[in-house]
């Protein structure tokens, strides 16, 4: 982990003025002077130490994840409720078992190992620590900033839930173990990727002996990455508002409030914010600079980035700074042409790629929570309402690009097609969020966002054809082959970098349960196979989670009932599981093929071949004939 104090050099800083000839020893320095001189060390001790100082103390007793069969029993009514709670610390537990570095003294998961602890040798820096992103042992900074904002933004709306739910100290500790590796060496320098994609692909192991080397890639000022730029500066943006105290609804937490942190966490975001925005390399996708991110994270625009980022530098200012931040955001909203992405037909999704509904609805609460940041700007709160809820009409109504599945579940084309719950989790999380702030335009908008979100949140905690809660460990019904290396408990021969034969049934069953970690989910068809190999299907990562940790605070605020999955029978998918072999991206064994086999081709070869010959025989006969008619 790079400390902010290597970082940035931070140090007691020169007095103005001062000479090195005339400056008078310590001990010449009147008392008060000496006083201040202390006090000022200690600010800035308190700055660039944030991770060490004033972090919320776990409780006495861990939390641990209980055994899954507790999915199946109903809480009969109790405040707050107790299988909410549970499924909270279970997402918020799935990051323990992610991290990578040196793992800390109270480390929750006891089959986790310090990993990979040379990262950022190759650059003559410490880059260990920070979370692993998906299945594999890859760190990704685009992703992981994405879900760090998520997860500070659904804190600002429902942190009291984690408060409920005895889980305000977890939250403080995942938030700090990814953003004090998000931590950039130098103001126009940030990681956005340590690990080689391709090497780590061939690896199928453990913790113990991830496979090198381990290749660290920056984004800096002539080799910029606006996108990713921009999207840590948010991260920071957005979690220096919750460290702050900001509020956009009644029910964030104040357990988390730390001045000294949310003002280090502000000084990140807005160093980003010049770099995404000044770079003398110009303005450019992240994976322009860095190719080797293409294949798993590759941007698709930066304009959506730089809007959000500056929305939420607009909130942790208290001054004329927040007007500036706002007037940036509504900017990049309309040169991006941003607003064409809500319409039905064109909506996209909120993703760790695509910010554009995220930036409607968090401009929608920032003004309405905070009407003075507008100042003239004709971007006022009736202009990011219509476009809001024009988008979750086209959702609702069912006019837009997207389905539902016979089952309910929510699709995007193309972008459902390789995780198919993410989409619509976010949209569910979106929706809930907009209507739980009091935003909409009218009671029945409200109530309709209301029902669709839950039918979507439902679906994903068991309702559905499967009878599968899609988080791992929740339920004896959920996913218990998700595609980890990290959980699957198997060991390479002689320290090789082959995967098994076949990995789904090597091993017969994984080692550890991989708790809170959300996969991809099912096919458009509503099937899941649960098998370890279907990386589409069965993989967990960050980004999956975040969204179901804020429905769940939210849930946990408004009081709600039990999650979907106490009803659902335990041993319902072994009924329902489906034969054969799923049809996408990983696994191609269950695709239709169209037209003929490759006998039934041959056999057509033949057959056309011997009614060729038996044509130019027959026209040759007749030619002769006639050749012989015409001598007569």
């Amino acid at each position: 982990m790079v400390t902010a104090d290597k970082k940035y050099g931070e140090g007691t800083p020169p007095r103005r003025g001062d000479h090195a000839a005339q400056r008078p020893s310590l001990l010449r320095l009147s008392f008060f002077r000496a006083l201040m001189l202390f006090v000022s060390a200690l600010e800035v001790l308190l700055v660039t130490l944030p991770s060490v100082l004033a972090q919320l103390a776990p409780p006495e007793t861990p939390y641990e994840p209980p055994d899954p069969s507790a999915g199946t029993q109903p809480s009969n009514g109790t405040t707050p409720n107790p299988q909410w709670s549970v499924l909270l610390g279970n997402l918020l537990y799935f990051y323990d078992e992610q991290r990578s570095g040196k793992l800390p003294a109270n480390e929750r998961v006891s089959w986790r190992n310090d990993s990979a602890l040379d990262d950022g040798s190759d650059v003559g820096l410490d880059l260990s620590g920070g979370y692993y992103d998906a299945g594999d042992y890859v760190k990704y900074t685009f992703p992981l900033s994405f879900t760090l904002m998520s997860v500070c933004w659904g804190a600002l709306d429902a942190g009291q839930g984690y408060d409920l739910a005895n889980q305000t100290a977890y939250l403080d500790d995942m938030l700090r173990w990814g953003l004090d590796w998000l931590a950039h060496p130098s103001p126009n320098t940030l990681f956005v990727q340590v690990g080689d994609g391709n090497l780590d692909n061939a690896y199928w192991g453990g913790d113990k002996s991830i496979p090198g080397p381990r290749p660290s890639y920056q984004i800096n000022d002539t080799s910029p990455g606006t996108d990713a730029a921009a999207q840590a500066a948010a991260a920071f943006a957005a979690c220096s508002s919750l460290y702050s105290n900001r509020t956009l609804i009644s029910s964030s937490t104040s357990a988390l409030a730390n001045t000294s942190y949310a003002a280090t966490l502000q000084n990140h975001a807005r160093q980003l914010y010049t770099f995404a925005t000044g770079a003398s390399g110009g303005m450019q996708t992240y994976q322009t600079a860095v190719p080797q991110s293409a294949d798993a994270y590759a941007s698709s625009g930066y304009s959506d980035e730089l809007s959000i980022a500056a929305l939420f530098l607009a909130l942790t200012e208290t001054d004329s700074n927040a007007t500036s931040y706002y007037a940036d955001a509504v900017k990049w909203y309309y040169s991006g042409n941003l607003g064409q992405q809500l319409h039905a037909g064109d909506e996209t999704v909120f993703n760790w790629d695509s910010k554009t509904p995220g930036i409607a609805v968090l401009a929608a609460q920032i003004v309405s929570a905070y009407p003075n940041v507008v100042s003239g700007s004709n971007a006022t709160l009736g202009v990011w309402q219509s476009a809001v809820e024009g988008y979750f009409h086209g959702i609702v109504n069912g006019t837009g690009r997207s389905h539902l599945t016979n089952g309910g579940l929510l699709i995007f084309p193309g972008d459902s097609d390789e995780a198919s719950l993410n989409p619509a989790l976010n949209v569910a999380m979106l929706m809930m969020r907009y209507a739980s702030a009091n935003l909409t335009t009218s009671q029945d908008a409200q109530n309709r966002y209301i029902a669709f979100a839950q039918n979507q949140l439902d679906y994903v905690l068991g309702k559905n054809p499967m009878a599968v809660p899609y988080v791992v460990g929740q339920h004896p019904n959920s996913p218990a082959n998700p595609h980890s290396a990290i959980s699957t408990g198997y060991a390479p021969p002689n320290g090789s970098l082959t995967a098994p034969d076949n990995l789904d049934t090597d091993p017969a069953k994984e080692a550890y349960v991989l708790y809170g970690g959300v996969v991809g989910g099912p096919d458009e068809h509503d099937r899941f196979w649960d098998l370890r190999s279907d990386w589409v299907e069965n993989e967990v990562a960050l980004d999956y989670t975040a969204p179901l940790l804020t429905l769940a605070a939210q849930a946990l605020v408004r009081g709600a009932g039990d999650p979907y999955y106490t009803q659902v029978k335990a041993g319902a998918y072994d009924d329902v599981r489906p034969s054969g072999f799923p049809c996408d991206a990983a696994i191609q064994t269950g695709c239709k093929r169209s037209g003929l086999s490759t006998g039934g081709k041959i056999a057509v070869g033949v057959v056309v071949s011997v009614v060729g010959v038996i044509i130019i025989a027959l026209g040759a006969y007749w030619v002769w004939r006639a050749r012989r008619n015409s001598r007569y």
